[in-house]
């Protein structure tokens, strides 16, 4: 009687055990990501940056997009990364801001590139906008925000340019999830070290702007929509820790000068 009392016990604490591990799973998020089509992703991702386009111009100077294109194709070799996957645009415009759409396309601002002091402050910013890329961030903020069956009429002609310009700012103007910021911001550390880039003015960035700022004004995407910035900041630093390597540049100091000044 003890022995099947006992085996009754244990089979009520595994299902409770099984229950609980099986509810931690974001079942719904997981289906949805995976129902999302590449060629769904790919038509989402081009209504988006038409989006984008009509309210700046895409720049394609070589003199700005070139040195882009080799700090983009060096992180992505240092890491293991397909880079022909991902498609880079410059847009003209005073936002100091960066973030990636479906599809693996990432949008830079011409007025990020000018905030940013040394060539490693970009990189930071461009490693963490590619992390959000390969762990799949970008179509799970979509899902949760905006729903499912809202992105996929969005493909099939069934939307209008409102609707387009919310999820735009869905994906502009609104920050992740503070669990999806944080993998990002570590994952993006990584593919700094792995490329010899030195990963603390990423963070020094973060903590530089507000403070360099007595009010943040309206082009000042990037920080606005991250107000733990100094958080942030801070977690990198002790992420980083004692580990020093020799790190470099990607681009030389006159290259790097030529592309600032091609932006004013």
């Amino acid at each position: 009687m003890k022995n099947i009392l006992l085996q009754l016990v244990l089979l009520v604490i595994l299902f409770f055990a099984l229950w609980l591990g099986l509810s931690k799973i974001d079942w719904m998020e997981l289906l949805n990501v995976n129902y999302i089509t590449s060629k769904t992703q790919q038509k989402l991702g081009e209504l988006i940056l038409d989006q984008i386009k009509n309210s700046g111009e895409e720049n394609h100077d070589p003199k700005v997009t070139l040195p882009l294109d080799s700090i983009l194709t060096g992180i992505c070799i240092s890491n293991a990364i397909d880079r022909s996957q991902i498609q880079l645009h410059v847009i003209k415009s005073e936002e100091v801001n960066a973030f990636a759409l479906p599809n693996h396309q990432l949008v830079i601002y011409s007025g990020l590139i000018l905030e940013t002091r040394i060539e490693a402050e970009l990189s930071g910013v461009i490693c963490h906008e590619i992390a959000h890329m390969e762990l799949d961030h970008v179509m799970k903020k979509l899902i949760k925000e905006v729903g499912i069956s809202v992105l996929i009429s969005t493909t099939t002609g069934n939307s209008g340019s409102n609707l387009m310009g919310n999820i735009l700012k869905t994906l502009s103007s609104t920050a992740y999830d503070r669990d999806l910021e944080r993998d990002a911001d570590i994952r993006a550390v990584d593919y700094l070290i792995r490329t010899n880039i030195d990963p603390i003015p990423f963070a020094q960035f973060l903590r530089r702007i507000p403070e360099s700022k007595s009010a943040i004004d309206q082009h000042l995407t990037l920080l606005s929509t991250h107000p733990d910035s100094e958080e942030r900041a801070a977690y990198i630093i002790e992420f980083v820790g004692d580990v020093h390597g020799e790190y470099q540049s990607i681009l030389s100091p006159d290259t790097w000068k030529n592309l600032q000044h091609q932006l004013k």
